[in-house]
């Protein structure tokens, strides 16, 4: 069975042609900067070599459309008809779905009325359903969720303090996000480890454009830091993460703002206006703030970094806020764990910047963190593996996600119950 597997991030859109039963991965790619300047794609073509395109991707839509096409030119399908499922990742369905789903007109009217919970996600998620019926209605499609690894945290970690009325009639709570994710690279960082997921403490760090950590106890996410939406937690590409509510108060109550400055972080331009509404709040939060709200250079922590390094203190400064974020949150979770065992670094900062898990790390030795720079400094190359020192009590490791295997996999339990 030929699977499509599409994951259709805020800035990017991975993707793989994956065979199951027996586990075969035909082709996978990444198209990145998804709506930003520069775009483009990497993929594995029939002999494995590594091609890199640049062409321009400003959307989503376009996005499904490249990978199509890419599919039948190098020969993977001689025919779309050979595609016998395809398997997205959404984001958040609220309460709705606690399980994958083969996906229907009514599954996406109720991701539709979910979309304002995720707004940079759910609409990209639809964008993918919709790009893909159109070019083949007949291929059934299967819906996994972010929110399903994260189902088994206790009451009082996903509750709010918020009156509890509000939980009780509109399910206001922490949902949390890039649960194939943690789930996959928690059991494959134990196994790499040498550990039994199933009897230890683990924190994981899915560190992309979006980013979120996870506390994870034999095998059960017990919290992790995104919420009710992907926007809080840690300080991400776009989006500030956790924030006073009432910088949300004073910002929205200041009416006399200078238009000249206030133009740039509105959604829709609006002449001479001089006050910020919930819609343009909201897209100041989540498109302008994080690592792009603070460096020179945008979202793309590459760009960050060389701009740092050329002695940028914005720049510089956007990156010791970033690590900052995810050392708390480490430090947070040990103690929620009581004590860790092992803490897994992945997603494309997470496994490509080494310069970050230093920062990360570096003063974390009363843990029991300790890494063993000669490797972790190591081209990482995609190749996961153990970072730590021999005399860390705590392993430290990079992995490699696999949320594309993990979504095959669900498509293919789903079409096959």
């Amino acid at each position: 069975m030929k699977i499509l597997v599409l994951n259709c991030g805020s800035s990017s859109l991975k993707f793989a042609l994956i065979e199951l039963p027996n586990y075969k991965v035909l082709t996978s790619g990444n198209e990145e900067r998804v709506g930003i300047n520069d775009s483009f794609i990497t993929f594995r073509n029939p002999e494995g070599k590594k091609i890199e395109r640049h062409l321009d991707i400003p959307n989503h839509t376009r996005g499904v459309e490249i990978i199509l096409d890419i599919l039948k030119e190098e020969h993977f399908v001689e025919s779309f008809d050979e595609i016998d499922a395809i398997g997205h990742r959404l984001v958040h369905g609220a309460e709705r779905f606690a399980q994958s789903v083969r996906i229907t007109p009514e599954v996406v009217d109720m991701l539709h009325e979910c979309a304002q919970l995720a707004p940079l996600h759910n609409p990209a998620n639809i964008l993918g359903i919709e790009a893909v019926t159109k070019v083949l209605p007949n291929t059934p499609q299967v819906g996994v969720f972010d929110t399903a690894f994260h189902q088994t945290m206790p009451e009082h970690a996903y509750m709010y303090g918020l009156p509890y009325e509000f939980y009780d009639k509109y399910r206001i709570r922490r949902y949390g996000f890039h649960g194939t994710s943690h789930d996959y690279v928690s059991a494959k960082g134990a196994e790499i480890a040498g550990l039994d997921r199933a009897s230890c403490k683990i924190v994981t760090a899915h560190i992309g454009s979006g980013a979120s950590m996870a506390a994870v106890l034999n095998g059960k996410s017990i919290d992790t830091s995104m919420g009710l939406t992907p926007s809080e937690g840690l300080m991400m590409g776009t989006r500030a993460g956790d924030i006073d509510s009432g910088v949300i108060e004073y910002l929205m109550n200041k009416k006399d703002y200078d238009p000249e400055f206030l133009a740039p972080f509105l959604k829709k331009a609006t002449p001479g206006k001089t006050h910020l509404d919930l819609e343009d709040l909201t897209f100041l939060l989540t498109k302008k703030s994080g690592v792009a709200g603070i460096s020179t250079k945008g979202s793309d922590m590459r760009d960050v970094a060389k701009a740092a390094e050329e002695g940028s203190k914005r720049d510089l400064l956007a990156l010791s806020m970033h690590a900052y974020r995810i050392k708390k949150y480490v430090g947070a979770y040990a103690a929620a764990l009581g004590g860790i065992d092992l803490l897994v670094f992945t997603a494309g900062v997470g496994e490509n910047r080494a310069a970050l898990r230093t920062e990360v790390c570096q003063g974390l030795e009363f843990l029991g963190i300790k890494l063993d720079e000669s490797i972790n400094e190591v081209t990482y190359g995609g190749k996961s593996q153990v970072i730590s020192a021999a005399d860390s009590r705590v392993k430290v490791v990079v992995v490699a996600t696999d949320e594309e295997y993990m979504i095959a996999r669900d498509t293919y339990d789903i079409l096959n119950k």
